[in-house]
């Protein structure tokens, strides 16, 4: 698959007007706008995710890779709609209730919408009953973030809630929370960061495909 050099190194360095530039041009000279996102985009924020978990780079260079990339995603997503073109699969994401901090969040949703897969952003101080709508609306897997040891103890409930709902995975991650956590309260994993919770995703997706 053709690579765009020009684009993956303007994702890369969070160069959010060039992006938009080359993805307009794509679009006016009618180019296979699915092609530059499997081929340069998706690429571009897995290596992005990449270089974050080798601490090569940190949040702040992330959020502005992620910002670029969603610049490009927002131009391009009329035509891949009227394309039917297929997410890989629908994931919620949202932060717990009674928090309302969404860095991290954003993040996680951001990088999975860059790797095709389709993204419920719930935002914040999520109820389980608003993780509920999600999965009757489709969604497969729940991520639950939290910033706060106060408020991760919310992620237990929404555990809970979906026990006997086997075919829905619930994700959890956040600054305090860790895989000793996860496997008390029963979560199916724990990204201990966005590129992480990418993988876990594809994987859980694999899984049952």
């Amino acid at each position: 698959m053709a690579r765009n050099e020009e684009l993956v190194n303007a994702i890369l360095k969070g160069d959010r007007n060039n992006v938009q530039t080359i993805m307009q041009k794509a679009i006016e000279q009618k180019q296979d706008v699915v092609q530059l996102l499997d081929g340069s985009m998706i690429p571009a924020m897995r290596e992005i995710g990449e270089r974050f978990s080798r601490n090569e780079v940190y949040v702040p260079e992330m959020l502005i890779a992620a910002r670029a990339m969603q610049a490009g995603l927002t131009l391009i997503e009329p035509i891949l709609a009227q394309s039917n073109h297929k997410s890989l699969g629908k994931i919620a994401v949202g932060t717990v209730k009674g928090d309302l901090h969404d860095i991290g969040k954003n993040l996680v949703a951001i990088m999975l919408k860059g790797a095709g897969y389709e993204v419920l952003d719930l935002g914040t101080n999520c109820s389980v009953d608003k993780y509920a709508e999600a999965v009757n609306a489709g969604v497969q897997i729940v991520m639950c973030s939290a910033l706060l040891t106060t408020t991760m103890t919310y992620m237990e409930e929404v555990v809970k809630h979906f026990k006997d709902t086997p075919e829905v995975k619930v994700v959890i991650g956040g600054a305090p929370v860790t895989q000793k956590y996860a496997d008390s309260i029963g979560a199916h994993a724990y990204g201990r960061d966005a590129n992480e919770a990418v993988k876990i995703v594809e994987n859980i997706i694999g899984a049952s495909a």
